[in-house]
């Protein structure tokens, strides 16, 4: 190998950046074979470590992150915090303390209600009248313990929304139903029994209706089944289980047809006045007196019919009627509603009303006396003495007296179509029958010392043999016809010629002028006829 090299070329030299190794067997550098060295790479330029200690720095974070979130969870576990994400009863819990959460929902609990639906009416109660109550304290204790147990924790996890827990409650049926109990008049429906109505004069039968009844028991029962739902929410009405009833009258059918063949008719009032001889008459339609029966039934045969006569509206009907007859003269009230429910009773539609006169007043004149007062207004004196009591013997000029009403000598109810007339001052008698003259005799009178009193009298009493112990007489076919005072016991009448010691005949021959001790004398034949005619009742008009 030539040592001279050219100018131009270059010496390379390769510094190793490391030893080669040594090969065994080569005992020097001039022994080894010589061969090409393999390039050896370029050396990187030396980088910074900061990820590196990024890296520790994560890590240390993360550590100490784990740590205060391991710290927060023990902290949050026992502590009165609920944990997110927990509700009941509607009520979201989750991030309140126990304290808080109590309070909460004891307050949405009391606003609580219940509605009690019987379908036709409804009612809102708080829980506790149906004897539910919420342990608000045991669920706030659940909640709590929601998510601090693997279970719960577990069961929150697979929650896709908020945790609902169950609440805690109780129910009392005894509260319940004592309760229910006093409710049950405003749930109940009461039964519509058939009825009767006037309309128009004519009756008509109203259905009846069923009634329905609060089943205590049965809503209890359903309560006790469903309690959990009215309290969860999931049903906020209590539906009241209702029973139906049937009513005790069904039907009044036949008894409307009653009353309406009843009241067919109008009642004819006829008003009779015995003093005047008037008579007077109205028609009353059913429309009207229909309306003062109170119709019904008999409960033990609800075909029959059963009816009562409302004597107020009768009588304010026939007081109205009587205001037509002037001041002095009325209806007497009493006797007419008696007429009228005895005539709707027969039935007869024809009721017969007596009219009567009122007390009059009269002013003493001069030269007046007790008998000639009582003469003019045909009322004995005795007793115009009994209604003036404080009236002595002799009357005094412009002294007021009390006249009684001559309805005081007509005691009896009045025979209307039979009247018998005595003329004092003819000395003669008419019998009237039907408005038409029957008989027409001779009488005899009181004499002037006991004379016969003239006024409105009635045949009261019929004796076939009546005896005046104080002139010692026997007067047959006795018809008594009025009281010569109030006091005494006996009476003046018509007879027939009398006798003394059961064998004397007396007045055979006095017809026709004053006789008598009072009494109206006719023939024994006449007596007869008389006595068999006239009943009692039958007035006898006795004039001056």
């Amino acid at each position: 190998m030539s040592s001279k090299r050219s100018k131009s070329s270059k010496l390379t030299i390769r510094i190793p950046t490391s030893r080669p190794p040594i090969q065994r067997g080569a005992t020097n550098a001039s022994d080894a074979p010589t061969q090409a060295l393999p390039k050896q790479p370029q050396p990187r330029p030396r980088r910074s470590n900061w990820r590196f200690w990024v890296l520790v720095l994560l890590g240390e974070g993360l550590a100490l992150l784990l740590i205060a979130a391991a710290v927060t969870a023990l902290f949050l576990y026992q502590s009165d915090l609920i944990l997110p994400g927990v509700q009941t009863l509607g009520v979201e819990l989750g991030g309140k303390f126990k304290d808080e959460a109590t309070a909460l929902l004891q307050q949405t609990w009391q606003r609580r209600t219940i509605l009690l639906d019987a379908g036709h009416t409804t009612r809102t109660v708080p829980p506790a009248r149906l004897g539910i109550t919420l342990d608000v304290e045991a669920t706030v204790r659940d909640a709590h313990r929601q998510g601090r147990s693997l279970a719960t924790l577990q069961e929150a996890l697979k929650a896709e929304g908020p945790v609902t827990i169950s609440p805690v409650w109780r129910l009392d049926p005894a509260v319940a139903r004592a309760n229910l109990q006093n409710w049950a008049p405003h749930f109940d429906v009461p039964p519509v029994d058939a009825d009767l109505r006037l309309v128009a004069g004519r009756v008509e039968a109203t259905p009846s209706q069923g009634r329905r009844a609060l089943d205590v028991a049965a809503t209890v029962a359903w309560l006790e089944q469903n309690a959990a739902q009215i309290i969860t929410m999931e049903e906020e009405r209590l539906p009241l289980v209702m029973v139906p009833v049937q009513p005790e009258v069904p039907d009044l059918s036949a008894v409307a047809a009653q009353a309406n063949q009843l009241l067919a008719n109008p009642l004819s009032l006829h008003g009779y006045d015995p003093v005047s001889d008037e008579k007077l008459a109205w028609t009353v339609g059913p429309d009207v007196w229909g309306t003062w029966l109170s119709l019904g039934f008999d409960p033990a045969d609800l075909t029959q019919l059963h009816w009562e006569l409302d004597t107020e509206k009768a009588r304010a009907f026939l007081a109205e009627q009587a205001t037509t007859l002037g001041p002095d003269r009325s209806l007497a009230l009493d006797e007419a509603v008696a007429a009228v429910r005895d005539a709707i009773a027969a039935p007869s539609w024809d009721v017969p009303l007596r009219i009567v006169h009122q007390e009059r007043q009269h002013v003493v004149q001069s030269g007046e006396t007790l008998s000639s007062i009582a003469r003019a207004y045909g009322i004995p004196y005795p007793w115009i003495q009994q209604a003036n009591p404080e009236v002595g013997d002799a009357l005094q000029l412009g002294q007021v007296l009390t006249i009684p009403s001559p309805d005081v000598l007509l005691p009896l109810p009045a025979v209307e179509n039979k009247r018998i007339v005595v003329s004092l001052s003819e000395q003669k008698m008419w019998v009237y029958e039907n408005g038409a003259l029957k008989w027409q005799w001779l009488v005899s009178t009181g004499i002037p010392s006991s004379p016969t009193a003239p006024g409105l009298f009635q045949v009261q009493t019929h004796e076939p043999r009546a005896y005046a112990s104080q002139w010692d007489l026997w007067m047959p076919h006795f018809l008594g016809i009025y009281q010569p005072a109030p006091a005494v016991d006996f009476m003046n009448g018509i007879h027939g010629f009398p006798t003394r010691g059961r064998s004397q005949l007396l007045w055979t021959c006095d017809l026709g002028h004053p006789v008598t001790y009072g009494c109206i004398l006719i023939s024994t034949d006449n007596a007869i006829a008389l006595y068999e005619w006239a009943e009692e009742g039958v007035v006898v008009e006795v004039r001056p």
